[in-house]
């Protein structure tokens, strides 16, 4: 008898702890929406990059909840500059992006903050928000790609996208500052089956890249690059290429991650 009243007692004190846990998790899901996207304050355009941990990281902070709060879990732009969030909760966020271009919050050595072109907003229902950003690099396709023997080949153009004077002006207060840092290191051919081609979406077996050290690039900035993929891709198949390029410096500051700009895919279809 004993055992069964044990037994009762401790069903009911399990059912009881049940319930109150199932109360204390009982939230609504987050339903919030931000939608952004990042352009280059020159000319409008979109900051074209790569779906991956080497594209435009966004980190969202709710400071609803008050001071020293750690950051959302970081996301990243899609290929065309645009980005979405679609399972926040509403509140007040700080916004920060890094990218291939001049980081926005900029501080000096001793953590003193020189500029801060980040965002704080409200977050409710579905919010926009736009950054105007300055690209290391623009690379723009001289004319359409084409294919010779199973090999794609193609023509572009590199160019600064923020010119030497500014640069240094805005990265040497931080410290640490090398002429190295504009230095462009490598260009990037990318071929891949998929249309989100880059260097997440690549074909290594066609992908192709020239590598410069020091400052040879300096004298071909604005001047035609021819490319061409490696090895022969099948007839009858429809690629997707893009070119990449960039400079010797990472961002944010610090993190070893060099990112690169892109150019807009382009579909080849390679005959028969």
């Amino acid at each position: 008898m004993k055992k069964i009243i044990l037994y009762t007692l401790f069903s009911t004190l399990l059912s009881l702890h049940s319930c109150a846990f199932f109360d204390l998790d009982n939230y609504d899901e987050p339903q919030e929406t931000l939608v952004g996207e990042v352009v280059d304050v020159a000319t409008g355009k979109r900051i074209l990059t790569d779906q991956g941990s080497e594209g435009i990281r966004v980190r969202l902070t709710e400071l609803s909840w008050g001071e020293n709060v750690d950051h959302n879990p970081d996301f990243y732009c899609m290929p065309d500059g645009s980005f979405q969030n679609t399972k926040l909760f509403a509140g007040n966020y700080h916004i920060d992006l890094a990218g291939p271009f001049i980081p926005l919050i900029r501080e000096d050595e001793n953590g003193n903050v020189l500029a801060d072109e980040s965002k704080t907003m409200d977050i409710k229902g579905t919010t926009n928000v736009k950054f105007e950003v300055q690209p290391f690099l623009n690379i723009e396709w001289v004319d359409e790609p084409t294919v010779v023997d199973g090999k794609v080949k193609a023509r572009i153009r590199v160019k600064r996208g923020v010119d030497e004077a500014t640069f240094r002006s805005k990265i040497e207060p931080m410290g640490g500052y090398s002429p190295s840092f504009l230095y462009l290191t490598d260009i990037q051919f990318f071929v891949s089956y998929s249309s989100s081609v880059g260097y997440r979406a690549r074909d290594e077996r066609w992908s192709s890249k020239i590598e410069y050290t020091g400052d040879e690039f300096e004298t071909e900035f604005g001047k035609v690059i021819t490319l061409e993929s490696n090895d022969i891709i099948p007839a009858g198949r429809t690629v997707f290429v893009r070119a990449a390029a960039r400079i010797n410096y990472a961002t944010p500051v610090g993190s070893g991650t060099r990112r690169w700009n892109y150019n807009e895919a382009k579909e080849v279809l390679i005959p028969r």
